[in-house]
């Protein structure tokens, strides 16, 4: 390739904030719930970077983008019926298998969402406005690529807030910074909800809590895992230890391996359900919470068999 710019080019990542900004200045996106990744395209050579700098071309042979000579910056997502994304079909694309790979490509196509264009022919773009940018990754292929959408009405980008995962603010003026958390706002819809905590992980500190294993009742009476919460500070990690072992069931439980947790320690101590904990999250899909969650208090005031599913699920 003979592009301006070479892999790797970390992507410019978002500042996190409780509350969009507002001004004549900003413009919003709706945040995608796939793989960022960065496009290099010369002619028909194309090169698909992560965000860890990883290539991802092997995995994605459907995503073509068309021809030219430029550098976009993007997410790569798996779509359901209604346009949205589904992270789990997205994961089973991440196959070592050629074979596999290319029957997946077929049964679960994936989706390269453009919202940024860094290069262009010989010309480094990242100097430019983000205004100019985006005007310039509109016309590329004459209107060919997917583009995000977006607005300027914050009323408007409010209600993806209601809807997706989070909304994306950027600033019109702002030149592109590659790794850095400059020029972009995050915010993301965030929910709580009540579980029981079926258990916990040690930490790497004897002495300490790692995680808490959270558990909800399905409509059945069943007791059903549905994530964790972790993230703690030093002194709360010693001092969870106190309030979680005097429900110690003498059970152990483990988490499935995955891809994503080759050797990391699964296992974790049983508790019996007896502590309630309110806890905020940002994001679930089939009927976990993902990312992890934030604990917010311990309930005493709610008893375990409160904390039920609704329907399938708590998080729809």
């Amino acid at each position: 390739m003979t592009l301006p710019l070479a892999p790797p080019v970390a992507p410019q990542l978002a500042k996190s904030a409780r509350d969009l900004p507002v001004g004549d200045g900003w413009i919003y996106e709706p945040k995608w719930d796939g793989f960022r990744v960065i496009a290099f395209v010369d002619g028909d050579d194309v090169y698909l970077q992560s965000r860890g700098s990883r290539p991802l071309s092997r995995y994605f042979p459907e995503i073509v983008p068309p021809p030219g000579r430029y550098v976009l910056d993007g997410e790569i997502v798996v779509l359901d019926g209604e346009g949205r994304p589904e992270f789990e079909q997205l994961q089973q694309r991440l196959h070592p298998a050629a074979s596999r790979v290319q029957r997946l490509a077929a049964e679960i196509p994936a989706t390269l969402i453009a919202f940024d264009l860094l290069a262009q022919d010989d010309d480094d773009l990242c100097g430019l406005p983000f205004a100019e940018r985006r005007a310039r990754l509109a016309a590329i292929g004459d209107g060919a690529l997917r583009l995000t959408d977006s607005t300027t009405d914050p009323a408007e980008a409010a209600v993806w807030l209601d809807t997706i995962e989070g909304v994306i603010a950027k600033d019109l003026a702002a030149p592109y910074r590659p790794g850095k958390r400059l020029g972009m706002v995050k915010v993301k819809k965030v929910r709580t909800v009540d579980c029981v905590v079926v258990g916990y992980r040690e930490g790497v500190e004897p002495g300490t809590v790692g995680s808490l294993i959270l558990g909800l009742y399905s409509p059945a009476g069943e007791l059903w895992v549905v994530g964790h919460s972790s993230g703690f500070g030093a002194k709360q990690k010693r001092d969870l230890l106190a309030v979680v072992q005097p429900h110690a069931s003498g059970d152990r439980g483990t988490a499935d391996p995955s891809r994503w947790s080759a050797g990391r320690e699964l296992e974790w101590v049983g508790l019996r359900p007896e502590l309630v904990v309110e806890v905020a999250f940002d994001h679930a899909s089939s009927g976990r919470i993902r990312h992890g969650a934030r604990l917010l208090r311990f309930r005493d005031d709610k008893a375990p068999a409160e904390c039920v599913m609704e329907g399938e699920s708590p998080f729809a």
